[in-house]
Parts: C-alpha cells; structure tokens; sequence
C-alpha cells in the first residue's frame, strides 16, 4: 500500500520520502513547486527521487479542492499520509499572510477532508512547528505547554491545523499525529533557513545579519535524526480517544547561535563577516524541545550533534554548489 507523501519536493519531504523507499514502502509524491524558493533546488530533490521503484509524483496544489480526491482516486490504495506540504518561513507570513491562509489552513483541512474519505487509512502524520511555542514558553519546549499565544501567522496558522486535526480525530476517528519541529538541518536545506544562508554568507564574503544581537539559540536538529523520528511516528498509530497526539521531534539542547556559526566557520574553513541586527518580528529568542514524550512512546533517539552535522551539511554544499 503506498504511502501519500506532500510536499515531497521540499527539504523534510524529500527526505522522508527517500527514507520509506528504501526501507520498500512505495510512495506518492505531491508538490506544486512553488517558487517562494529556488525551484532548481526543488527538481533537485526530485531528480534523486524519480526512478527509483515505488516511487510517483504528481504535481498539484493540495489547496485546490478536489484535487486530493481525484489523485488518490487515480492510485487507489493509499492507507497512510504523511503531511509536510506547507508554506513556510516566519519573516515571510509578515508580508504575505493570504500564502499561508491558503497552503496552510485551507490546504490542511482538504488533507483532512482527504483522510476522512479514505477507507481503512491507518495513520495522517502532519507537519507542525516549534514556534507554536511562542516566545513567553517556559524552557524546554513541553507538549504539556499551552500554547495559545503565537507571535507570527506562520505559528499560529501551525497551531490552527493542530486543533483542526484533534477536531477531525474526535469527530471521524481519524488516527493523526502531529510533529512540532525544532530548526531542522542539513544536506538539501532550505535556502531560506539560517544554515544556508549562513554558509553562502561565508563562501561568498558578505555579512551574515545577526538577529537580536546574535543572542539567540536555536535546537539545531540533523534531518537523518528527523526522518528516524517521522517513520517511528509514522509505525505507531495513536490508540486514545481521540486518537490524536503531539510530539516534539528537537535534539534537546539549545545551542547559541554563535557556537553554531563557529562550528560553521570551521567546517567552510573561513571566517564569517558578523552583522549584528535587532530582534525581528516574529521571531523568538530560544527553541528547546522536551523530548520525554518522544523518547517513551516513539523511541525517538537523536544522535547528531553540531559537530558532526554541520560538516556533513558543508560537505553537501561545496558538492552541490560546486565549490
């Protein structure tokens, strides 16, 4: 049976879906390529995706409704989603606020619409956010936090498909499991997200903004530790009533965004140039997840520290890109 997998062409998406191939699952791939960043990057990913067995992708706005429907009416046998199609980036939501009502509230509900009307679907694991923590959170992050006072759209529309997705677990049974992740890393990032930005800063001479003075930390987590933590979800449907539940998937350490930098600068063996900037709309001082939860039920596990991924994310860089 294939596992329905959107955003496929994204950083996590991509990931994921390599991951169920090689363990044999087969997957369907849904992207719509959006250009809020480098498409190339996007076919990119894809390329090392297509061809492989198993594997199908389909171009489509999951926004757009019926389109879902008619996919996994073409297919057929679709008894797991794994939900990571989403209109990311907090600063971004500041000046286009419609991009994530569409692709993250409305596209949300017709996956959950989609969930409802598949007979015998076993599991919906969603895409949620650590910054629906907000920035008054009391550290480490716990899912035993309220979290009910989100300081961009971006976070609040992340907490919105949380409770639409408990709404439809009590109402029609579905068995759903979000995922709040904390500043994930590593070999075809986002372009848009502090680890490439940083490194083309560096390679390419020029500053890198340092937001709140540089004194944030950030729980940098590797994708391969992420991807292990989305498939243990995946594996392991919830049993409550409703069957919904949350769970942080972090590397439980709040690393200074300095010593990230150091640790990057070693890695592309050249010095950043540093330009320090106030605190940015939006944003939050500190991540840090409480993983107990994680650990317990999932057998979540996170074994990549900085010093280990940061050279490896540097290493898929220079190889990409060339350098």
């Amino acid at each position: 049976m294939p596992v329905l997998v959107t955003g496929a062409a994204g950083f996590i998406g991509y990931h994921v879906a390599a991951a169920l191939l090689a363990r044999g699952d087969a997957v369907i791939g849904v992207d719509n390529l959006d250009p809020y960043y480098d498409v190339g990057l996007k076919r990119g990913r894809l390329a090392q995706l297509e061809g492989r067995p198993g594997f199908q992708f389909a171009e489509l706005d999951i926004a757009a409704e019926g389109a879902l429907e008619a996919l996994a009416a073409r297919h057929g046998g679709i008894n797991r989603i794994v939900h990571l199609a989403a209109q990311a980036g907090v600063r971004h939501s500041l000046k286009h606020p419609r991009a994530y009502v569409r692709s993250n509230l409305i596209g949300h509900v017709e996956i959950l619409e989609l969930a409802r009307h598949i007979e015998g679907l076993r599991h919906l694991v969603y895409a949620s956010s650590s910054s629906v923590y907000g920035a008054g959170a009391d550290v480490p992050f716990s899912i035993d936090q309220r979290c009910d006072t989100p300081v961009s759209l971006y976070a609040a529309t992340k907490r919105a498909d949380e409770l639409m997705s408990y709404s439809y677990s009590h109402l029609y049974g579905i068995r759903a499991t979000g995922l709040r992740f904390f500043t994930v890393y590593g070999p075809w990032g986002r372009p848009d997200m502090a680890p490439m930005l940083f490194a083309r800063a560096i390679f390419n001479g020029t500053p890198i903004r340092l937001f709140n003075d540089g004194a944030m930390q950030r729980d940098f987590t590797y994708i391969d530790d992420v991807v292990a933590g989305v498939l243990a979800a995946l594996d392991r449907p919830p049993e409550g009533q409703p069957p919904h539940r949350l769970f942080n998937l972090g590397n439980r350490r709040a690393e200074p965004l300095l010593r990230f930098i150091e640790t990057l600068e070693q890695a592309c063996g050249r010095t950043a140039i540093r330009e320090l900037a106030p605190m940015q709309p939006g944003d939050v001082p500190t991540t840090f997840a409480d993983i107990a939860d994680s650990e317990a039920e999932l057998g979540f596990a996170p074994r990549t520290s900085i010093d280990e991924g940061v050279p490896r994310f540097v290493a898929w860089y220079r190889e990409y890109y060339g350098l």
